[in-house]
């Protein structure tokens, strides 16, 4: 039972002798490193580098859908990240921007 379920998993066209397999599985440490900067300051941060990650989630989230067979796996990591990316775009903008703004007092 167990062996001809991986054989069916070798030989399944997603499987792991594919590309469709492997992109995915690179894509996931990609993923996890910038879950891990979510501890560094802000100021560190690189918009070039967050706005291609979170192209690329865009992107391929949605290509993952139109190709056959579907990849839900590499679906599933590159909606993980475009949201990590549309986040840390977004502390990085509240920092740059929101943060230099001062309060405005109005003088009688």
């Amino acid at each position: 039972m167990a062996t001809s379920k991986l054989q069916a998993l070798w030989n399944h066209p997603a499987g792991p002798k594919t590309i469709h397999f492997w992109a995915p599985t690179f894509k996931w440490g990609i993923s996890i490193a910038n879950i891990a900067d979510f501890q560094k300051p802000p100021e560190t941060l690189s918009y070039p580098q967050q706005i291609v990650i979170t192209g690329t989630g865009l992107v391929w989230s949605r290509y993952s859908t139109v190709i056959t067979p579907k990849n839900w796996n590499l679906f599933s990591v590159s909606l993980g990240m475009a949201v990590t990316g549309i986040y840390q775009l977004t502390r990085k903008i509240k920092h740059d921007y929101a943060s230099e703004a001062a309060p405005i007092i109005a003088k009688k």
